[in-house]
Order: structure tokens, then sequence, then C-alpha cells
């Protein structure tokens, strides 16, 4: 053991003394491969000013959505309409138990009924007062002529005189029943008008044609005063309910347009225009609401996620097209073409997809020229034949 220690130690020194006295090593090359060069169209990479994008996320909304609820306490008979079914204005959707609104109208018709003829009663009593008080009048005018006559004495005036105060005390009580009368048949007819109206509200119907998305009660159920019964959405309009950070805000305008993409119908983008801009931020998130207004509906169905890309700024960046880049498991990367028309595989650091375009993070520089759909033939240390 021992004599083989001293002979490796002294090569294992030899060695450190060698690598320590020679230049850096620079990273080699992969040799051209021998052969016919292979032809394929070659472009030169080069930034430019793009936008900068900030992706919000949203949620699918109709433009016009209404929740049908209960103005009258019942309980509910019948839905005539199920979740997906298409209603037009008018159209009946849920049935409240009408027994008690009934019974109401009723009772304000017969109050009303009591009222009128209350008031016909008061009106028979002023005719009567107002021709005692004609008479009293008459009686009063004859015994002031007597009296100035010297006909009739002092005191027989004052007894006719006091019956025409009294008579017409009576004429003014008249009236004023009347007057009273005819307020009570005035409300006796409102609460007629109001128990009719609930009648109606007993049959809830649908306000604007729409498309019933949601049921929200179960037949046998109480309904009360405000109780929501059914959603309703108009279809053919949607709106893309957005979320975004104030920071970004100032970026925004109404009646910008952006593309809004659908994860759920392949991210296919859909043309649209800022609507709305809400003018307060939540201050939990500090962010703001904004509303996204899209022309085409078709497939769209509220509740679906949405992505739509906002620009914020500007930023350089450089784009290159994707049927230039090369997947290879785990790597990404691109072939260059050298000084010497050579081909080198360069490993790269893609971003965000643009239609035909990808975003290149890092990798290649300004100037670098790419082989754009590379041949099968083509590998790395290639000679290239650049195609015009």
């Amino acid at each position: 053991m021992r004599k083989f220690g001293w002979p490796l130690g002294i090569s294992a020194f030899l060695l450190f003394v060698c690598l320590s006295c020679t230049e850096k090593i620079e990273p080699g090359t992969t040799p051209a491969n021998e052969g016919a060069a292979v032809a394929a169209r070659v472009m030169e990479a080069r930034s430019t000013v793009e936008p900068l994008l900030y992706e919000a996320v949203g949620t699918v909304k109709a433009q016009l959505s209404a929740t049908v609820s209960s103005k009258l306490m019942g309980v509910i008979q019948a839905f005539h309409v199920k979740e997906g079914d298409l209603v037009k204005a008018g159209d009946l959707l849920v049935q409240l138990d009408e027994r008690q609104v009934d019974a109401q109208l009723k009772q304000t018709q017969a109050a009303l009924a009591e009222a009128r003829q209350a008031e016909s009663g008061a009106v028979s009593a002023r005719d009567a007062a107002e021709a005692d008080a004609q008479r009293a009048l008459l009686s009063y005018r004859r015994n002031r002529t007597l009296l100035e006559g010297e006909a009739i004495t002092r005191e027989t005036f004052e007894t006719v005189e006091t019956q025409h105060k009294q008579a017409q005390a009576a004429l003014s009580q008249a009236r004023a029943m009347v007057a009273a009368a005819q307020f009570r048949v005035r409300q006796a007819q409102a609460a007629v008008k109001a128990a009719m109206v609930a009648s109606k509200d007993a049959r809830l119907v649908a306000p604007f044609d729409g498309r019933v998305t949601a049921k929200l009660a179960d037949v046998g159920a109480l309904a009360a005063p405000g109780t929501p019964l059914l959603t309703l959405e108009r279809e053919g309009g949607y709106r893309i309910d957005l979320v975004v950070p104030e920071a970004y805000i100032h970026a925004i305008r109404k009646g910008q347009s952006v593309d809004v993409r659908i994860p759920a119908r392949d991210g296919q983008p859909i043309a649209g225009t800022i609507d709305v801009i809400v003018p307060s931020a939540d201050q939990g998130s500090r962010t703001f609401l904004v509303q996204v207004r899209v022309a085409e509906a078709e497939s769209l169905h509220s509740g679906m996620f949405a992505r739509v890309p906002l620009a914020i700024g500007e930023q350089q960046a450089m784009r290159i097209p994707e049927s230039a880049v090369i997947r290879q498991g785990q790597l990404t990367g691109v072939f260059i073409v050298d000084a010497q028309d050579i081909a080198r595989f360069r490993l790269i650091r893609t971003g965000r997809p643009y239609g035909d375009l990808v975003e290149v993070i890092s990798g290649i520089k300004d100037g670098t020229r790419l082989v754009v759909s590379p041949p099968v033939q083509l590998t790395n240390g290639s000679a290239v034949e650049p195609e015009k």
C-alpha cells in the first residue's frame, strides 16, 4: 500500500501544477458538420417598443338581469318556468296563494260600499239642513221687516233670529259631515286599488324578454316581501366585470378597445370596449371595477371566467415567430446562424405568446440571425444556406 501512495501523490501534484500554469480554458464549440448546406429561411431578431400589458381577470355578466321577488306575503303555489326557459315580457312565472289578497280585496270593497252609503246619508242630511236654513232665513227676513214696522215685539224677533242662526250652524255641520264622508269614500277607493294591485302581485310575470338562469325557492315555501324567487337575464348582451388594481387604473380610459379571452372557449379573442369605470375603489382590496362591453354573445354565459390584457405602459421587447422555437422536453431554444453560416442551437427563455409570435425574455440579442421553421435535417453544426 505504501509503495503505491508516493507515485500517486507525485502524479496528482504534477497535474495540479500543469493546470495552474495553463491559460484560461475557453468553452468548446461544436465543429461544423461536413456535408451539403441545408437551405433554410433566416431572419434577424430585433427588439421593438411594445405595450406593457397587465392581464386583468373578470367574470362574464349579462347587460340586463333582474331578480324576480315577491311583493307580498304568500305561499308559493306554482312555478310556471324552470332554469333555462326562454320567456317573453308578461309571461306568468310564479303563482302565489291568492286567498288572502282576495279576502283583503273583498273587505276593502265592502268598506267602500259602506263609505258610499254613509256619504249618501250625509248628503241627504245636508240637503235637509239647507232647506231648514232657507226657511229660517226667509222667516228671519220677514220678521225683521215686521220688527221695523213695530208689528211684532223684540222678544218674538229674537226667537226667530236664534232659529235662523241654529239653522245656519246645522247646515255648516251637515256640509262638514258630507266632506268627511267623501274623504272616507276616497280612502276606501284607494284601499280597493291597493288590494287590486296586491291581487295582481300574486301573479309574478316576466319584466322583459329573457332566459331564466336560476330558481331560488320551491313550491310550498312562504314568500315574504323582497324574497328572491327567480333570476332572469336578457340574452344577446353581455359584459365583463374586471377587477383592476389602483396602480393601473390611471392607464385605462373609457372607450378603449380591448381583447377579451374566455379560457372555456379556447381563449379565442373577442373584441370588447371599456364601457364603465367605477370612480370609487374598494376599500378592502384597493381595486376598481371596470366593465367591458362585448358585442359577441355566442357561447357566452354568465359566470364564465375571462382574461383581458390591459395596456398600462410601454416596454422594450423582442418577439420572434413561434415557428422558430424548438421545444425538447424541458428545454426551449432556437437555431441561430453565426457569421460562417453555421447553425448553433441556443437555449432561450420565452414569455407570453402574441398570436403567431412569442416574447423572448433572454437568450438572444438584437441582430441575432435565427432559423425560421427549421428543416428536419438541420442539426447543431449544420451549414446553412439562407433562402432569399
